[in-house]
């Protein structure tokens, strides 16, 4: 089933890229959502359907004549197949089936903001080789209070300094807009199947291209919170490992020594994390809990190394700069918050948030 449905004769400027596997319960909506954009310009909705066995594939049909008559042409690809390829094979295929310039990501079960396409496009235009993203609504509202906040709140910079925490991208994958040739130079996802974080993976090797970061300060996208949600399936060892990957390579491969912060399961798990060459690059853990730092120091008694690593743990205010934060952040009732900016220590330079 990779025969277009239908295609307008022009190229278009945008193709917004979809995978669905039984999303007919969302499709009228968010097709619909993309019908009623305030861009005038030649759009394509590129789907790849990962064997849907609901009403998904005639959803898509059902909407081509309209989508068509708003200048919208419609490619329809995919299988039949019993098993799912996976989000990150869909993703290829839609891309690889379409014909745009510029690439919308569009997750099957979400909204766009009537404006959206219209300001990534402009941002898209004047910033070449950008990921660009944008805030957004999540539905319902209070489901990753946490998370939403976090990512919202991110200034230009956070993009970057903030971009290995636990939360995962420091822009959410289904406000992805940019030039193909991002994707041509950072994909194509990864196809590893169920529990590969394939938008962290390739986040992270635009980041590494020298590909660059940006967002939209303003809700673009009403982002869905359901049992469904594909983020359920992602294995969170395969998401550590690849953020220790990262900020190794990113940060600390730049670094001549630094100091964890935090003495507890989380440091020691990123000291263990790292190899041997950057053990040896970690000077101290600092805490504020009083028992871990009478304790004098950590021994990784799991170390082949003989006498196995000791690292001595002492108080924040005795740490020196940089700084590899691995402690979480808004769950100690500003305790952590106050203490960091105790240092006066600037983000991105004297330190990294990890956790």
């Amino acid at each position: 089933m990779s025969v277009p449905v239908t295609m307008l004769e022009s190229k278009p400027n945008v193709s917004v890229v979809m995978t669905m596997r039984n999303a007919a319960q969302w499709l009228d909506e968010s097709i619909s959502s993309l019908y009623s954009q305030t861009y005038s310009g030649h759009m394509e909705l590129s789907v790849y359907n990962d064997g849907s066995t609901d009403q998904s594939v005639e959803l898509v049909k059902l909407w081509t004549s309209r989508l068509e008559a708003r200048n919208i042409s419609v490619v329809l690809g995919g299988h039949n197949d019993d098993s799912p390829k996976g989000v990150g094979h869909g993703r290829n295929e839609a891309i690889l089936q379409s014909r745009g310039q510029y690439l919308c990501f569009f997750d099957a079960d979400d909204v766009m903001a009537p404006e959206r396409i219209e300001l990534q496009l402009k941002m898209a235009q004047a910033h070449a080789n950008t990921l660009i993203g944008s805030c957004f609504d999540r539905v319902p509202a209070d489901s990753t209070r946490r998370y939403t906040a976090w990512c919202c709140g991110l200034s230009q910079q956070q993009l970057y300094t903030q971009a290995f925490s636990a939360f995962g991208p420091s822009i959410i994958q289904p406000t992805w807009f940019c030039e193909r040739g991002v994707f041509d130079r950072a994909g194509p996802f990864s196809v590893a199947g169920k529990g590969t974080p394939e938008d962290l993976l390739f986040f992270y090797h635009h980041l590494e291209l020298g590909g660059k970061l940006l967002k939209i300060d303003r809700p673009l996208l009403m982002y869905r919170y359901h049992n469904d949600c594909e983020s359920f399936n992602v294995n969170r060892w395969t998401i550590w490992e690849a953020r220790v990957k990262a900020i190794v390579d990113h940060v600390i491969s730049k670094w001549e020594h630094f100091t964890i912060w935090n003495a507890g399961k989380e440091g020691r798990r990123f000291y263990r994390s790292l190899s041997h060459g950057d053990q040896q690059k970690v000077v101290a853990f600092c805490d504020v809990d009083v028992k871990k730092i009478c304790k004098g120091c950590y021994i990784y008694e799991e170390s082949d190394m003989t006498p196995k690593p000791k690292v001595p743990i002492i108080h924040f205010k005795e740490a020196y700069p940089p700084l590899l934060i691995c402690v979480k952040w808004d769950l100690t009732g500003g305790e952590f918050e106050k203490n960091l900016s105790s240092l006066n220590l600037v983000e991105g330079k004297d330190y990294y948030l990890f956790s």
